[in-house]
């Protein structure tokens, strides 16, 4: 979790508690609210102490509780600058995929050059729909979510016409686990397998792969995109995080840069995908 946001999630946790304190009816205890409310007084205490994100239906019923129902557009709106930063796929995917990637179709569009790293799966802009929809079903699946695949893979599709615009250049860079992750059935990843060595050809695309055994600088973790250096979009099993204060793009960009030390380019790249894809037919 992103200090900045930690510190945000705080500051709404010291106003809440200040409603508390202030009702007009007279001052509440966490337990007196906590009954009000009919929560455990556990959450009361999380809350104010910024251990526990509130939701909008959360910070709504606090300000009625409170009797001071003219807070809660203030308070909603102090949760929405919470989730432009930190991004819950709990709430992103409560509607499915689809929106979702329509909304990275929109940064996309607005950006000419893009540094990603992914370390466990093909880019989602480089994937086939076949790869895309197994991916989007696996995590449905992980999330109880929408099932609305068959949408998300055509968005995620209409994303790729930006590989074809001049001006735009997709500076990729993956580990070679990537390649091998049997996320898909074999022939499927196969498939994908093939599109890559396709792509490296493209004049709006770097793509490196990081081959098992090269020295690394830096563990490859969590993935990641850099749009214009604008914008660094970090994805997580519970969130995806948008970060667009400069230290935190400066820490990823040099991250970005670190682990593309590592990478190897062109006929290099298409050897180690050639070797996976030979693998992947020894099996």
């Amino acid at each position: 979790m992103s200090t900045d946001f930690q510190r945000a999630r705080e500051a709404l946790g010291d106003r809440l508690r200040e409603l508390r304190q202030s009702c007009p009816e007279g001052r509440l205890t966490g337990a007196q609210l906590a009954e009000r409310l009919h929560w455990p007084h556990s959450k009361v205490s999380k809350l104010e102490n910024g251990r526990q994100t509130a939701t909008a239906e959360d910070l709504r019923a606090w300000a009625e509780a409170t009797r001071r129902p003219d807070v809660a557009g203030e308070l909603a709106s102090r949760a929405a600058a919470l989730e432009s930063q930190v991004r819950s796929w709990r709430r992103q995917l409560a509607s499915g995929h689809r929106p979702v990637q329509d909304t990275i179709n929109a940064e996309h569009v607005r950006t000419a050059v893009f540094h990603a790293w992914q370390g466990a799966m093909v880019v989602g802009v480089l994937q086939t729909a076949d790869y895309a929809r197994h991916i989007f079903t696996r995590y449905a699946a992980l999330h109880q979510s929408p099932n609305d695949t068959d949408d998300a893979v055509r968005a995620r599709l209409q994303r790729q016409e930006g590989l074809y615009k001049a001006g735009k250049k997709y500076r990729i860079i993956m580990w070679e686990a990537a390649l091998h992750a049997l996320v898909c059935p074999p022939s499927v990843l196969a498939a994908q397998l093939d599109r890559l060595t396709g792509v490296i050809g493209l004049d709006t695309v770097e793509l490196g792969i990081v081959p098992f055994g090269t020295p690394l600088n830096i563990p490859p973790a969590n993935s990641f995109w850099v749009m214009d250096e604008r914008v660094a979009i970090v994805e997580d099993w519970h969130a995806e995080l948008w970060l667009d204060d400069e230290q935190s793009i400066t820490t990823y960009m040099k991250v970005w840069n670190t682990l593309q030390k590592s990478a190897v380019y062109g006929s290099e790249a298409q050897n180690v995908i050639h070797k996976a894809r030979r693998a992947l037919n020894a099996q």
